[in-house]
């Protein structure tokens, strides 16, 4: 006999890019299982991609924490894997982020993780939406994280993949499609903002965060990042060689600025601000938007996890009574219709 049972409905979460800043998903994961509000289905772009995967994997938001602030990014970012000959193609290969990825996430399919999840990308040549939930999760995170002329696009079958941002950097629509009745957007594109700096001090750290940054999990991707820059020693001593030269030409008398913005965080304000007006169409679609206010965290501001992270918690203790009444509306309208199925019956 056919029933329809009347149950909670299903919650999915669309995590936004923003480079750095994407880091507040964690506070905002954290929130969420401590409220006891499940999530059913995830779809990520950017650096959305990466803390989602995460996540999905083992479905342990401390685990999560304790990698991302145990990392030491100021070594991973000399890993940025520089090559001249292919410098027409992108600054950045992207073999050793793969290989630090694998370290994080695992060399695991899509199909291994315990929430469904799904990564967003973007075909360099058409500048299509591509939406990958098959395959290697690294490879697709890998793709979704490649921001334009930054990174060299990444060949995914018969297609060079880009920055899934460039075309929908919140995939409200991917989580829609996934079945979520109830969609949490997740914003930390923020672009910068002038901040009043008395307030940012009264706003300083208030939750508890993850007391020991030295689980295994963030020992072994530590001495991955070790093993590398052993690896690849006499690049990096002749690129900082380059650099210091550079910097003596440029910055002398009548020369450039020293405080003169890097090519690389002009070149992600400019993406960013491009995406913007996509973001504000996608969050029009979802049923819940938590925007953490991150906009003065830099793009590559690294030290500043910790305070990325509680700022992404305080956020969704802000929306908490709107989206506990969203999932009850969804939940009392999914028992009317059971009850009166049954009626009917």
């Amino acid at each position: 006999m056919n029933s329809l049972a009347h149950k909670t409905p299903k919650v999915g979460l669309a995590l936004s890019g923003g480079a750095v800043r994407g880091i507040a998903h964690i506070g905002v994961l954290r929130a969420l299982e401590e409220e006891s509000i499940p999530i059913d289905v995830i779809a990520g772009t950017s650096a959305g991609a990466f803390v989602g995967a995460c996540y999905a994997k083992e479905r342990n938001v401390a685990l999560l924490e304790e990698t991302v602030l145990g990392v030491d990014w100021k070594k991973l970012v000399r890993l940025f894997d520089l090559n001249l000959i292919s410098l027409g193609k992108g600054f950045i290969h992207g073999q050793n982020i793969k290989s630090v990825l694998l370290s994080c996430i695992g060399d695991v399919e899509f199909e291994d993780l315990k929430i469904p999840f799904a990564v967003v990308a973007t075909d360099a040549q058409s500048m299509e939406e591509i939406v990958i939930n098959k395959g290697s999760v690294v490879e697709a995170v890998r793709a979704s994280i490649s921001m334009p002329v930054i990174f060299t696009p990444v060949k995914w079958g018969d297609r060079f993949l880009i920055d899934g941002g460039v075309v929908n950097p919140l995939p409200v629509n991917v989580v829609r499609n996934m079945g979520a009745e109830v969609v949490i957007a997740v914003n930390v594109l923020a672009i910068a903002q002038p901040k009043k700096r008395e307030k940012l001090v009264e706003k300083r750290v208030e939750t508890k965060l993850a007391p020991s940054l030295v689980s295994t999990h963030v020992s072994v991707v530590n001495k991955r990042i070790d093993n590398l820059l052993r690896k690849h020693r006499d690049k990096i001593r002749i690129f900082d060689e380059l650099c210091c030269v550079a910097e003596k030409i440029y910055t002398g008398r009548g020369k450039i600025d020293r405080r003169t913005p890097n090519i690389f965080d002009v070149l992600t304000q400019v993406i960013h601000a491009m995406e913007y007006e996509r973001m504000r169409l996608a969050i029009k679609a979802a049923d819940i938007v938590i925007s953490p206010d991150i906009s003065d965290i830099g793009t590559f501001e690294f030290h500043k996890g910790e305070e990325a992270i509680a700022r992404g918690y305080r956020a969704v203790k802000g929306v908490l009574p709107q989206l506990q009444g969203m999932i009850r509306c969804s939940y009392d309208a999914s028992k009317e219709l059971a009850q009166n199925y049954r009626r009917a019956m």
